[in-house]
């Protein structure tokens, strides 16, 4: 069996792909196992290795104040709920703290009202970000293939750069939610 790149043919890291390689290497290593060929044994397990570095790869995603940048290397803004109701949590808090100190439950309470605002606006945002995310992901993969099909290069292109920006938005989306869930437990 060839040594095959896991990644597209535009070498940025795809969560499919690795799924795939997983799966070649999962096999190669079977036959290897059967056969008592242990290079194919060892080429199976070299090939499964890189198939989890690129999912790891696929799934990186930096946040960056107002928006995301993922391992395609593609920025995407967040949805404006999300910096709103951040904002707004920031703010909140701040009251809640001041008018605890201070003794004015009238400025507590309004803090307390305005971060749970905040937190609804920012759930809101992430989950349309999530949504537009699998969305264009989606449309951006089939767009791909479809104009992969007929020669398109440049709608393929940007069928790829509408399936980068989903991925992004998807991913920023999922790094926030993660914090806030390991942050409430």
């Amino acid at each position: 069996m060839s040594d095959n790149t896991t990644t597209t043919n535009n070498n940025k890291p795809s969560t499919l792909s690795s799924y795939l390689e997983s799966a070649t290497g999962a096999v190669q290593n079977a036959v290897g196992n059967l056969t008592g060929n242990t290079s194919h044994q060892a080429e199976g397990e070299v090939r499964k290795q890189k198939a989890e570095a690129e999912y790891d790869a696929s799934q990186a995603a930096a946040k960056l104040p107002g928006g995301t940048v993922s391992s395609t290397g593609t920025f995407a803004k967040d949805d404006p709920n999300r910096t709103t109701g951040s904002w707004n949590q920031t703010v909140g808090a701040a009251k809640e703290t001041l008018g605890g100190l201070t003794g004015n439950e009238s400025l507590k309470q309004s803090g307390r009202e305005q971060n749970l605002e905040g937190q609804q606006q920012e759930a809101k945002g992430q989950l349309r970000d999530y949504g537009h995310g699998l969305s264009d992901r989606a449309q951006g993969a089939v767009g791909s293939a479809l104009a992969g099909a007929v020669r398109d290069k440049e709608g393929q292109e940007r069928y790829e750069e509408l399936h980068d920006q989903g991925k992004t938005k998807q991913r920023g989306a999922e790094v926030d939610i993660q914090k806030q869930a390991e942050a409430n437990y």
